[in-house]
């Protein structure tokens, strides 16, 4: 429905299914931008366009749905409720969760996209997205495409960075996961983080 058309000696059904056993299913069909996906044959501009928006209507419905309204109490249910969808992206990804005074998430938004080693966090990128959503509150997520989520020294510089720029804001930094391959590192409980912000925890 997507493709809407195939191409010359190819109908459409065939030729989404060949692209999904070119380039590896579903979960790499996310991670692929528009440039790429129109590089495939019978793939053009408005072909990737409509892909692209209905990859990232399916995330933000994931994201933005009722569950958004729930508080968040400790890094498992940030990781089971946000940070699970990004263990098998083959790209690293960022992304941020705007929470309220409740710990109530308020949007998720990706802020930045690189390659498989790393990708270039921008701060101010970063608090543009939260001094829009209102947010009192973040939590930081992003994703090891190696599937090992010990963190980095740039994950750790990186984070004393937001937490010094978010202390000039007034925001508080709740939280930064790390995502591996089915698990997850919160540098929170990991003692990693300067603020003294934190999730409520269950008994």
């Amino acid at each position: 429905m997507l493709l809407g058309t195939g191409r010359t000696g190819m109908d459409v059904t065939t030729l989404a299914a060949e692209l999904l056993q070119n380039i590896g299913g579903l979960e790499a069909l996310i991670d692929m931008s528009a440039f790429e996906l129109r590089t495939r044959p019978g793939i053009g501009a408005a072909k990737a366009a409509r892909l692209m928006a209905a990859i990232e209507l399916g995330a933000r419905a994931q994201c933005d749905g009722p569950r958004l309204g729930d508080p968040l109490c400790h890094s498992r249910q940030v990781y089971e409720r946000f940070g699970k969808r990004w263990t098998h992206s083959r790209v690293e990804r960022f992304f941020v969760i705007a929470v309220d005074s409740k710990n109530r998430a308020r949007a998720v938004r990706e802020v930045a996209r690189g390659g498989r080693v790393r990708c270039q966090v921008d701060p101010a990128e970063v608090f543009r997205t939260l001094l829009r959503e209102a947010a009192s509150g973040a939590i930081f997520v992003h994703n090891h495409p190696s599937g090992d989520p010990e963190p980095s020294p740039e994950d750790l510089a990186l984070t004393k960075r937001l937490e010094a720029a978010a202390d000039l804001l007034g925001i508080r930094v709740l939280d930064h996961l790390v995502i591996g391959r089915g698990r997850y590192v919160s540098l929170r409980d990991a003692g990693l983080m300067r603020s003294q912000e934190q999730l409520l925890r269950n008994g």
